[in-house]
């Protein structure tokens, strides 16, 4: 066996025990998760970025390209170096490490737990629990919410997170193991925090912004069109699904955002998007889908459906991907 073969197998094998481990267990709260490492990171180097070159346009943007260079290579070298000496010492520590690596790159279950929190919360609570709970999981402001804002505000984040919490990170790693898994969360989490159009972070946060747009352009894509496939199969409307993702897949200021809500809105008859309030400022968007029917907090839950459904026909995909792979190879 040639070892690009015998790696591609240790990749595989760590990515479906990481996935496996991921829909069991989430990501617990007492475990300290890497992506708290990587967004200390990005805040210490933020500052010392700052501290160093002019408040400038030029000088932010400078700025902002050294953080991305500096995050990156360090999230990358760093479990590249672990995983070199492991598998290099015991294959056996190699796989266990990397597996564990890739459960926690991935966000299937917890992505689902949050959500189900917003649910629970509209159900039980009523709207200010609401809207407590899902501003843990959103960037808009959440303090004038309706419930139908609410709700909507949980889906759009189940469906866009789909690509950028899942299938992304899937793609990345079935390429690369969890070393391309941790570049990608690297980017993503410099956008998270960084990659706002505000006063603070307009010209600072533009580079991890369009990386960030770049690096799940493909993802995005093609978690749409399994979503598509996944609505069928959830007996959702398939149809209007494909019919709102080819129409409405560029509604959004985000290149990537609207693949996935737009495939959510047809399936569910809903409509999404609209004009929002981020840091007390309104920023206009474009609507998605169309306005069929009220939405309801039962779309929450049909959504994280529609989540757990396509990932599991992302991982088949691409467990077949790599079966073709290997057999050309081989």
């Amino acid at each position: 066996m040639n070892l690009e073969l015998q790696r591609m197998i240790y990749m595989t094998v760590a990515l479906v025990i990481g996935y496996l481990l991921d829909l069991m267990f989430g990501d617990p709260r007492w475990l300290y998760h890497p992506v708290r490492l990587i967004g200390h990171l990005i805040s210490g180097m933020e500052r010392i970025i700052r501290s160093c070159l002019p408040k400038s346009k030029t000088g932010e943007r400078t700025g902002g390209v050294i953080l991305v260079i500096v995050v990156v290579s360090v999230s990358t070298a760093l479990p590249a170096l672990v995983l070199h000496i492991a598998y290099q010492k015991f294959w056996q520590i190699g796989l266990i490490i990397e597996s564990f690596w890739c459960y926690q790159i991935l966000a299937t279950k917890s992505l689902k737990v949050e959500s189900d929190r917003v649910y629970t919360a509209l159900k039980t609570e009523g709207l200010e629990a609401g809207r407590k709970a899902v501003s843990m999981i959103v960037g808009r402001d959440t303090q004038n919410l309706t419930e139908e804002g609410v709700t909507k505000a949980a889906v759009e984040t189940v469906a866009e997170n789909t690509s950028d919490g899942i299938i992304a990170p899937l793609c990345y790693m079935l390429v690369g193991g969890a070393v391309l898994g941790f570049a990608y969360k690297a980017v993503n989490t410099m956008d998270s925090m960084v990659g706002y159009k505000n006063d603070t972070y307009l010209y600072f946060g533009r580079c991890a912004a369009k990386l960030d747009d770049l690096a799940n352009l493909i993802p995005a894509r093609i978690t749409g069109l399994v979503m598509i496939v996944a609505s069928y199969f959830l007996n959702l409307d398939a149809k209007r699904a494909w019919k709102t993702f080819w129409r409405d897949r560029y509604h959004h200021l985000s290149p990537n955002s609207a693949m996935t809500e737009s495939v959510t809105a047809g399936a569910l008859n809903i409509q999404l998007g609209g004009d929002h309030f981020y840091f007390g400022k309104l920023v206009h968007k474009e609507t998605i889908g169309d306005d069929i029917r009220p939405v309801c907090p039962e779309d929450i839950v049909t959504t994280n459906n529609l989540l757990y459904m396509t990932a599991v026909l992302s991982l088949l995909l691409f467990s077949l991907i790599y079966l073709v792979n290997s057999l050309i190879l081989k």
